[in-house]
């Protein structure tokens, strides 16, 4: 279930249709469609803001307009190459991080947590590498309203079928213009995301959702105890 390949034969679509296309920035799952919720949440600082799966790295922007500095790390080379003139980079997985402990004071996951294998074990490196009092971000698809096991056709009428409990990955997807039905998504629950963060250490200080008439995004903020 490894997303490497997987987005280097993607980063293209993902960048040039995905991203920029007609529509993009209202299409439900967009990383662009988040309106408010990274300024808010991360708000204003200095020093380096670590992007755990940058992707093409269309956050760096935003992050450097708050105040902080923005660096990248993500495994697919493809997406890499087109985020490098926007932030500094480096392939890693986020689950090994090459970075020391306690060494950086803010961190973000930005719509990624469903392309990672194993997100709780991503978790324990942000709080590995966070700094005591360090902020951490993520944001990412809904777990009670997205999903293989969700259908978005109609946004006044979402239907949630069996499957939420499961915690799979798959490929089925209500759209083909997304990137579920292309790479493939795995899905946590609510209670065993929340309890992922709990369990790398990390406090949960403040919640938001986004997306009307039904979410199709959920944020959380957290730190790391002083």
């Amino acid at each position: 279930m490894s997303s490497t390949a997987a987005y280097d034969q993607i980063a293209d679509w993902y960048e040039k249709e995905f991203l920029s296309g007609p529509g993009a920035g209202t299409a439900a799952g967009n990383p662009r469609n988040l309106g408010r919720l990274l300024g808010d949440l991360l708000g204003a600082g200095s020093g380096t803001c670590l992007e755990i799966g940058c992707g093409t790295g269309v956050h760096a922007a935003q992050v450097r307009d708050l105040g902080w500095t923005p660096v990248g790390v993500d495994l697919s080379s493809g997406m890499l190459c087109h985020a490098r003139d926007r932030l500094p980079i480096a392939q890693a997985d986020a689950s090994r991080l090459p970075i020391r402990d306690s060494s950086v004071p803010a961190a973000i996951a930005v719509m990624v947590h469903t392309d990672m294998p194993s997100y709780p074990a991503a978790l324990h490196e942000v709080a590995r590498v966070l700094r005591p009092g360090g902020v951490f971000v993520h944001i990412g698809v809904h777990p009670c309203f997205c999903g293989g096991f969700v259908d978005r056709g109609d946004l006044n009428a979402v239907v949630v079928r069996p499957g939420y409990l499961d915690g799979n990955w798959t490929k089925r997807s209500w759209t083909n213009q997304g990137v579920r039905d292309k790479v493939g998504a795995t899905h946590l629950p609510l209670s065993s995301l929340l309890h992922a963060f709990l369990n790398a250490g990390l406090t949960l200080e403040q919640f938001a959702e986004h997306g009307a008439p039904t979410p199709v995004v959920m944020a959380v903020k957290a730190r790391k105890a002083t």
